[in-house]
């Protein structure tokens, strides 16, 4: 929950030996997103968090990478929490920071949206701080939407700046009053509505997304992505923070919405079931043979590189629901233009990226997968299961090239199948995401 944000390990901790930020690697990374540099350098940002114990650092962390797989910490992006955010929500620590590189006048810039809050309140404020690479230096600009608690009914956090042509947009919000979308001055990064240079946005913006009080109004981390051939996609992640977290999609042909689900329900429709609108990519589940189960995965952000897109996100994990890191999935969209999430996590250079290699033919898909479908309950970590797949699963499956697989009638399927790194088992094989005939999405890994 929005108020779970980062939430501190046991106070018994406190007083422990932990270890050093140096040593955490992608442990503690909390809301995480991640931007390539010129170089080809990874940096990712994330929320100040500590799972053993109070903040030993604060200002956004940072960590870099070479292949999106192995981390470094290498300190955080401002010192402790800005003059302006601090004095206005009285927050210890950032949250959920969004970098993007944006090119002006004077060259390129790299801006961060960073959330300043504190736990269970609106009194919110998003930040702006700008930089000429995201390893810094980083200078704040001041704050660009802000909430107080017992004035407004949505809350300023969970900022993403969403770049559509020379116009810029910022979409957040989390809990309370639901999802918000407005409008950015491509100049100064602050709001377009603002009264003054920067100051604060004069309005919500238009909203986009909401559940009702029956759930917690357990909606936040919004991020907005294009489709491919037009439209929008929006993810966002649902539930309780460290048990039932998850994400889910809808999509939308205008930017400001609506937003609905496969089954073309509103996301902000408080009448339809809160526990089914939105379709759900990634949700706790264990694969077999593996060490953990991944538990409350959430709060993705997605990395778009020219030749494929990935998820970032953060994960907890049912032996150690308190410790969190981050996790990369490759983000794929089916024929019919839903994005989905692999279930075996990013192996850097394992990966293959020629989408003209993947598989054209029914007749490859026949073999035994092991499976994880997401319509279970939340609160569970689902465990995967085997099926054989043979003649009669295959019937009716269209191949529409590049990997995408579709089958119309009383069983509809919009898949992708494509190569991916066994995880487990530490071998080559293919992997699929799809939405399956019950509406509901299912992930494998081919294992015979």
């Amino acid at each position: 929950m929005s108020s779970e944000h980062a939430a501190p390990a046991d106070a018994g901790a406190a007083g422990l030996s932990r270890p050093a930020p140096s040593t955490w690697g992608a442990r503690n990374s909390h809301d995480p997103t991640a931007v390539r540099d010129d170089d080809g350098v990874y940096w990712l940002f994330s929320t100040d968090a500590d799972a053993d114990g109070p903040l030993q650092a604060a200002g956004a962390q940072i960590r870099r990478s070479t292949d999106l797989v192995t981390w470094e910490f290498v300190g955080c992006a401002l010192d402790g929490v800005p003059g302006p955010a601090r004095e206005h929500a009285g927050a210890e620590g950032l949250w959920a920071p969004d970098v993007v590189r944006v090119e002006t006048v004077a060259g390129v810039e790299w801006r961060m949206y960073y959330s300043a809050s504190s736990f269970g309140s609106r009194t919110s404020a998003i930040g702006l701080a700008v930089a000429p690479h995201p390893s810094g230096p980083w200078e704040d600009r001041g704050i660009v939407v802000a909430t107080e608690h017992d004035r407004d009914g949505h809350n300023a956090i969970d900022a993403q700046l969403v770049i559509d042509g020379d116009r810029h947009h910022m979409v957040y919000g989390s809990f309370f009053g639901g999802l918000h979308i407005l409008e950015i001055d491509p100049v100064t990064g602050f709001a377009l509505d603002a009264p003054g240079p920067g100051e604060p946005a004069s309005s919500f913006g238009t909203l986009i997304a909401r559940r009702p009080t029956s759930v917690d109004t357990a909606i936040e981390g919004p991020y907005i992505v294009p489709r491919p051939g037009g439209g929008w996609a929006l993810i966002v992640s649902y539930d309780s923070l460290v048990s039932t977290y998850h994400v889910r999609v809808a999509v939308s042909d205008d930017l400001y919405g609506p937003y609905v689900d496969h089954e073309g329900r509103s996301m902000t429709d408080l009448d339809a079931d809160p526990e089914v609108t939105g379709l759900t990519v990634l949700a706790s589940h264990r694969l077999e043979g593996a060490d953990r189960g991944i538990l409350a995965p959430g709060h993705a952000a997605v990395l778009t590189e020219p030749t494929h897109q990935v998820l970032v996100h953060h994960t907890r994990f049912d032996e150690t629901p308190r410790q969190h890191e981050v996790q990369v999935r490759r983000l794929v969209w089916t024929h019919g233009g839903w994005p989905l999430v692999a279930v075996q996590p990013w192996a850097g250079a394992r990966e293959d990226d020629d989408e003209a290699g993947w598989p054209s033919d029914v007749a490859a898909l026949a073999g035994e997968w092991e499976i994880v479908d997401y319509a279970g309950p939340t609160q569970e970590v689902v465990p995967s299961r085997r099926v054989l797949v043979g003649e009669t699963e295959l019937a009716g499956l269209v191949a529409r090239g590049a990997g995408r697989f579709t089958r119309d009638g009383e069983a509809p399927v919009d898949a992708v199948v494509f190569p991916a790194w066994d995880a487990v088992r530490s071998v080559p094989t293919l992997s699929f995401a799809a939405r399956g005939p019950q509406g509901t999405v299912v992930v494998g890994t081919r294992v015979g």
